[in-house]
């Protein structure tokens, strides 16, 4: 071919070629992101969004772009305090774009048209303040989605039957808005995590979703179905009264002396929580102070439950049993030996309700005071292992560490007893009482509580180095304190125990960055923990991050890395210890280990051993 033809056909050619090549049917990435922070507000977490630099510099990417080998698959922007309005027109600009993060910030208003983004894996939106109706079709084009986080928002209207419709969805977390109106059919056998608690949820559970348990539907009045174990209004109209009548199941009868010790005291949960909670927390956002633990409602008047039973006090028989109910394994003796009968002459009180469950104190004939804890969705294990688990857990001896005592089994709920702490926990000292126990809370008292809450995290994650999660569960509430203001630790080494939807919703290392953007947890997970615990004992403020929809107290995670980062360190110490020594230096360092416990690159965080290490050097 002559070379005049062979320009010619390039010539012929050119056209098509332009066609194909990406500059012509896209801007570049960077300037997409350009665009995209532009349609937002309170953007100054992405400084790093500059324009002729590339988002996938290995050496220097931009702040919460995610990219594999070069290319740019997610935005994860969690925490960041954005708002405005998103331009999804430029996202389209990105066809590698499979996953979106926009976690806590500050985006309001109907919920973008993220549908037109059709191959998203997943999209999490939770604890913004997104409102309205989503349409009912709106998830019909995202058929790749496998991951949805919405709650935490202000939607309203049905629930969109689109989600039905996408095939492989793994998890759907829509609690803590205002959805009403019937739940639409969710079949996927690919669902294995849903949490709709906390709607305004009416009329029949699906039975594609009777395996799902309680929980998930929890906080809908209107619901019925087998999963919550509330029979639909239609069908007792058309059961035959032999039906409706029927004795109770045996399982039901077995908790009968349990029940009454449980609904007594659940009468001062209903008259006295509510007050309790507005005098002393009304400033935590108190709606949600029921997943906190520890609101150490005082009974005026308590009672005194006594039964017949066949045990004398003392008694600790494994099997005796009297109507089905057996009695408590002990697993520690220090606090000396009692049965059931002995729980169930107590005088009690309410304590409070969380996550894992219900607890109470009792003060047993003998004087010796115990906390139960009432504990679901313990059912991962057999009961062998269960017992050798508990047994485990008996035999620690730490200063720091709550060794529990004993324990009652049934299949579907568990009762922990552990010793009564006098001062109770942290986050009641810290946050809510206003006596003499808040008041000697100095400085140096601050950091012996840290120093030994580190010291007894040290210990877990000696003994149960092989657990994803040695605590898993360490928060304020789940911090005691004796007369003398040494911390004892409470609520670890459960993961093993707890099913893993409910682990996800109650267990407080599930709010570490890498459980909310991967699902992923690690002993660092822990270390984030103890971080928000050190900030909050430094600050005085009640974490956001203890609320489910992060709407109340304080984003101190986020408070802390701005201050370290404009040197205003000395503005977040807690004025009621900052003007009374002259340790601030002190406090400003421990600050800064706060923080860095806190980091939310994981490979960046540090493990617990730098952690006691740093928290060691700080002398009182």
């Amino acid at each position: 071919m002559s070379p005049a033809a062979t320009a010619v056909r390039l010539l012929l050619l050119l056209p098509l070629l332009l066609s194909l090549s990406p500059l012509s049917r896209s801007i570049p990435e960077s300037d997409a992101l350009i665009n995209l922070k532009k349609s937002l507000s309170n953007t100054g977490a992405l400084s790093s969004w500059v324009p002729n630099t590339s988002p996938c510099n290995s050496k220097d990417p931009w702040a919460g772009v995610m990219c594999n080998d070069g290319v740019l698959t997610g935005l994860h922007l969690p925490q960041m305090g954005l708002s405005g309005n998103i331009n999804v027109d430029v996202l389209l600009e990105i066809p590698t774009l499979r996953t979106i993060t926009l976690v806590n910030n500050s985006f309001s208003g109907p919920i973008p048209d993220f549908s037109r983004i059709g191959a998203l894996k997943a999209l999490y939106l939770s604890f913004n303040d997104f409102s309205g109706e989503i349409p009912s079709d709106f998830f019909s084009k995202t058929l790749s989605l496998k991951k949805l986080w919405l709650s935490g928002n202000k939607f309203s209207g049905k629930i969109p039957d689109s989600l039905g419709q996408i095939p492989h969805l793994i998890e759907l977390r829509l609690e803590n808005n205002e959805f009403s109106g019937a739940i639409p059919e969710l079949g996927q056998k690919s669902l294995s995590s849903i949490d709709l608690s906390n709607n305004k949820l009416e009329g029949e559970i699906p039975e594609s979703m009777s395996r799902f348990s309680a929980r998930t539907f929890e906080g809908n009045p209107g619901l019925c179905g087998n999963p919550i174990g509330k029979e639909c209004l239609q069908s007792v109209s058309n059961a035959s009264q032999e039906q409706v009548s029927k004795p109770a199941d045996k399982s039901v009868t077995g908790w009968v002396v349990i029940g009454v010790f449980v609904t007594l005291l659940a009468i001062t949960v209903v008259m006295r929580s509510r007050k309790g909670k507005e005098e002393k927390f009304n400033k935590l956002g108190k709606e949600n102070l029921d997943e906190v633990v520890e609101v150490r409602v005082h009974s005026s008047n308590r009672r005194s439950v006594d039964v017949n039973h066949s045990q004398k006090g003392g008694s600790t028989r494994r099997g005796s049993s009297q109507k089905g109910i057996g009695d408590l394994v002990m697993v520690n003796e220090e606090m000396g030996v009692f049965g059931m009968a002995d729980l169930m002459k107590a005088a009690a009180e309410v304590l409070g309700s969380g996550g894992l469950g219900s607890a109470y104190k009792a003060v047993m004939a003998n004087g010796v005071a115990v906390v139960v804890k009432r504990v679901r969705e313990m059912n991962k294990m057999s009961k062998d292992s269960f017992d050798s688990e508990m047994r485990r857990l008996g035999r620690l001896s730490h200063q720091n560490v709550l060794t529990p005592l004993a324990y009652h089994y049934r299949k579907d709920e568990k009762l922990l007893v552990s010793q009564h702490v006098s001062k109770g926990s942290l986050l009641y000292v810290l946050h809510a009482d206003r006596g003499i126990s808040h008041a000697e809370l100095n400085w140096p008292i601050r950091l012996k509580i840290i120093k030994g809450v580190a010291r007894g995290l040290g210990f877990l994650h000696s003994e149960f180095a092989s657990y994803e999660l040695p605590h898993g569960n360490l928060k304020s509430s789940n911090i005691l304190l004796d007369s003398s203001y040494e911390p004892l630790l409470s609520d670890y080494a459960f993961y093993p125990l707890i099913n893993n939807t409910q682990a996800g919703q109650a267990m407080f290392a599930f709010k570490s960055p890498e459980a909310i953007l991967y699902q992923q947890v690690t002993p660092k997970s822990d270390v984030f923990c103890l971080g928000v615990v050190i900030l909050e004992i430094l600050t005085g403020k009640f974490p956001s991050q203890y609320l489910s929809n992060q709407k109340g107290g304080t984003d101190i995670v986020q408070w802390a890395r701005s201050a370290v980062s404009e040197k205003r360190e000395r503005e977040l110490i807690d004025p009621e210890i900052a003007g009374t020594t002259n340790s601030v230096a002190d406090m400003e360092r421990l600050l800064h280990i706060g923080a860095d416990c806190t980091e939310s690159n994981l490979d960046q965080r540090m493990d617990m051993n730098e952690a006691i290490r740093r928290i060691e050097e700080i002398q009182d």
